[in-house]
């Protein structure tokens, strides 16, 4: 499938959605528009989009009727919410019908019932790393010193574990030093979970990124953007390990 002429995005916070819009731009995308959120999206978003739509996180009817009315075929989730507006969702009606289906509310869940209703309009979700393939983590050593053993050994135990984690849907990073480990992320997201692991490590902590097995490549797809790296280089971890060809950089 060629790129589409209209695209539109499902901008949450972060960088990710200006990234995106920029990629997909230079991939000769004529038209993009975006569906933001209040209190979420990057304002500046606007200047990288031919049209915005702000919403409330919930608004799904609205969401809907956006795309329609720009004819938008093709779409991407870019970006995450804030728990803190999860928890704060108010949701439309069609929202609440959608909601009242699900056996169980998580991210994988929720998102997938969510590109179900925008395939009901002809609109279909990409995989989120479409234009974006170049920026996916390689194999092997990107940047930094030679892993010690130790730390080759916390890599290898913490992957395990994280991997097990994102299975049960938990959450997808855990932190770990010397055998030990310091912090699995939950619900409060990647930063907030290399803080706590940071501050019980003090110094010299690895931290492990993972996809879901079986990741749906369309959402909730593992993303290192600059803040998760400054808040690590605050939290004085010596490791970041993340799953090559499913961990967008």
């Amino acid at each position: 499938m060629g790129n589409p002429e209209i695209l539109g995005i499902i901008a949450g916070n972060g960088v990710y959605p200006k990234i995106l819009a920029t990629a997909a731009r230079k991939a000769g995308v004529k038209k993009i528009v975006a569906a933001a959120f209040t209190n979420e999206t990057d304002p500046s978003i606007s200047q990288h989009v031919d049209v915005v739509e702000w919403l409330r996180v919930g608004q799904l009817s609205r969401l809907l009727k956006f795309f329609r009315e720009h004819e938008v075929h093709r779409a991407i989730m870019a970006g995450q919410i804030a728990p803190k507006n999860l928890f704060d969702l108010r949701p439309d009606v069609k929202a609440l019908v959608v909601l009242a289906k699900l056996k169980q509310r998580n991210a994988e869940s929720i998102f997938s019932a969510i590109a179900d209703e925008l395939a009901k309009v002809d609109v279909h979700l990409l995989p989120a790393t479409t234009f974006q393939e170049d920026d996916l983590a390689a194999k092997g050593l990107i940047a930094g010193a030679k892993l010690s053993r130790t730390e080759e050994e916390d890599v290898d135990l913490g992957w395990n574990v994280a991997k097990e984690i994102a299975r049960l849907d938990i959450g997808q990073t855990i932190i770990i030093k010397n055998g030990t480990i310091l912090a699995v992320e939950a619900f409060e997201g990647t930063n907030d979970a290399i803080k706590r692991g940071g501050a019980l490590a003090r110094e010299g902590a690895v931290m492990i990124k993972v996809a879901k097995p079986n990741q749906d490549m369309r959402f909730d797809v593992p993303v290192i953007g600059v803040e998760t790296i400054e808040v690590a280089g605050e939290a004085k971890l010596r490791v970041i390990a993340v799953e090559s060809g499913k961990t967008l950089l």
